[in-house]
């Protein structure tokens, strides 16, 4: 695994044969073929996709290392660890890109969602589809921020009342996109990240059952972030 130094945080990089490696080595879990067709699909969907500095890879500066830390939460965990686990983990983003999975799937007629389902079944598809979001024209409001007011809002109400699996997902993704993003200090994310980390996410951690491990490294880079804002 490649650690790439910052003056702030440490970027991790994971190749696909690094995490392939730890869940060998370090886990009771097999790879079988069930995993091998989320690692399948994730390159699918993601390949080629960059980062937001426009050159990172974002299968290996974001899905691997997302799914690695939730491995190692797991670990050190008393929720058991089980490929549902980590094939939602690989997965966990593969959903949001709605244009790429129409142009790459337009020979499955039934749709996206009946194949993942067909292919991954119920649990992994509800963590996958839990943690897309929902197109913007959904939700009303006077303005575009309103409306992405209340599209923020109904996400957290929804992540509130989330099985532990996606609360874990999600709190490793918001972590490595908050981490990521202290690379580009004047980035436009940053604003969204520092409000969206004092408004839900740094309080979500801490909502039973209790991440302290996330939290901890939550607000370490909510500090990183809003010092960059400060001197930017």
């Amino acid at each position: 695994m490649l650690l790439v130094h910052n003056d702030i945080m440490i970027i991790e990089r994971v190749t696909k044969d690094d995490l392939v490696s730890f869940i060998e080595n370090n886990t009771q879990i097999r790879i079988d073929s069930f995993i091998e067709s989320a690692f399948e699909t994730a390159e699918e969907v993601h390949a080629g996709i960059k980062r937001e500095d426009g050159t990172s890879s974002f299968l290996e500066t974001h899905v691997w290392p997302v799914t690695l830390d939730v491995i190692k939460h797991y670990q050190k965990s008393t929720h058991y660890l089980t490929t549902l686990q980590i094939s939602s983990a690989i997965l966990h983003d593969v959903m949001e890109d709605n244009d790429r999975i129409l142009d790459l799937y337009t020979s499955h007629a039934y749709g996206f969602d009946a194949y993942f389902r067909h292919r991954f079944g119920e649990y992994v598809y509800a963590v996958a589809n839990s943690l897309k979001t929902k197109p913007l024209e959904n939700f009303s409001g006077a303005s575009k921020e309103d409306q992405k007011l209340a599209r923020f809002a109904d996400y957290c109400s929804l992540l509130s009342n989330s099985k532990y699996d996606t609360k874990i997902i999600k709190l490793a993704d918001r972590l490595n996109n908050m981490k990521f993003i202290t690379q580009i200090p004047k980035h436009e994310k940053i604003k969204r990240y520092l409000k969206e980390a004092e408004d839900f996410y740094i309080a979500f951690s801490l909502f039973p059952p209790q991440t302290l491990d996330f939290y901890n490294k939550i607000r370490i880079a909510y500090d990183n972030l809003k010092s960059l804002k400060i001197t930017a």
